[in-house]
Formats: C-alpha cells, sequence, structure tokens
C-alpha cells in the first residue's frame, strides 16, 4: 500500500503505516467516537428540543446535539488506545485457541490484532462480517513481515475487533453493535 496516498474508500490503510491522528477531524475528534457521540446526542438534544419547538426544533435540536455528540464521543474513541491494546495482546495473545506453533507476536500476530483495532476505528458502524471480505483483501498490504496467511490472521484481527467493539459498547447506552447484548 502506498504510504503517501490517502485510502482508498474500502480500504484499510496499515495501522503500523499512519498516525492516530490521521483520522481525527478538524474538531479533534475520532471518528469512532463521533459516530458514537454524535448519535447519542443527536438523539437526546432533537428529541428534548423537538418535543417542545415541534418539527424544526427537532432539526436544530439534532444538529446541536451532534456536535455535542461529537465531543462526548471523542473520549469514547479515547478510550480505544492501540498501545494498550497492543500492551493486552502482548500479554494474551498465547491463551488464544486459534494460535498456531512456530509463529510470535512481534512477526505474526501483532499485526493481525493491529490490523482488528484499526478495522475497527474506521468502521464503526459496521459489522465485522460486512467488512471481512475487505479486510481479507487488504491483508496481503497490511500484514508487513507477517507470516501469517488470511485464514489464520482473521481469527486474531476477529478477536481484536469484538474487543474493542466491546469496550465502546460498555462506554454508550444501548446495544451500539448490534448484536442485541
Amino acid at each position: 500500500m502506498n504510504q503517501d496516498r490517502p485510502a482508498a474508500k474500502g480500504e484499510v490503510k496499515n495501522p503500523v503505516d499512519r498516525d492516530r491522528d490521521d483520522d481525527r477531524n478538524p474538531l479533534g475528534a475520532h471518528p469512532v467516537g463521533t459516530a458514537a457521540g454524535a448519535a447519542a446526542g443527536a438523539v437526546a438534544a432533537g428529541a428534548a428540543v423537538g418535543s417542545m419547538a415541534g418539527p424544526i426544533g427537532a432539526a436544530v435540536g439534532a444538529a446541536i446535539g451532534g456536535v455535542a455528540g461529537g465531543f462526548a464521543g471523542k473520549g469514547i474513541a479515547d478510550m480505544i488506545d492501540p498501545e494498550m491494546e497492543d500492551r493486552y495482546w502482548r500479554d494474551n495473545w498465547s491463551e488464544r485457541s486459534y494460535i498456531d506453533g512456530g509463529f510470535t507476536y512481534d512477526q505474526d500476530y501483532g499485526p493481525a490484532y493491529r490490523y482488528g483495532v484499526d478495522a475497527y476505528s474506521r468502521y464503526p458502524e459496521r459489522n465485522y462480517e460486512d467488512i471481512e471480505t475487505d479486510l481479507s483483501a487488504g491483508w496481503r498490504d497490511a500484514r508487513g513481515e507477517s507470516r501469517l496467511d488470511w485464514d489464520r490472521a482473521k481469527h486474531a484481527t476477529r478477536d481484536a475487533w469484538q474487543r474493542v467493539s466491546d469496550t465502546v459498547e460498555r462506554a454508550t447506552p444501548g446495544d451500539s453493535d448490534r448484536d442485541g447484548r
């Protein structure tokens, strides 16, 4: 993948090649936090203002809620710290049932876990199953020196995705990942 150009639509950029701040909007909000916070804030503000001022009030409330929610969501996104995730997986990777002997964390599984964390931060509103094909296609470029083919890497990628999704869901009201929990 060319590091000098932005990722194309549907393409997951190698997490090692990008700075965490590259994904932030001009207000400094991370897309995960902006989406989660904006949705919650817009609904709450729109409902409150709309109930008092009718349809126009609901529209104004939704706009105000979106901005406020974006700032609240920034806090959620900041909870998803790639370095913290890396430390977690470094300490826990060898206990996973899909780990194959002969592979290491630093060279092989670490890039797969980082790929899952990065993918969630890029596509927080989507289900893993909906983008697995895209992730599979992007793994060749994202894997770096990893010796894992996608059939082995996908388990670690999914595991990291789910851990981040669960972190976000615990921090936001409702069923943010629409898994019924």
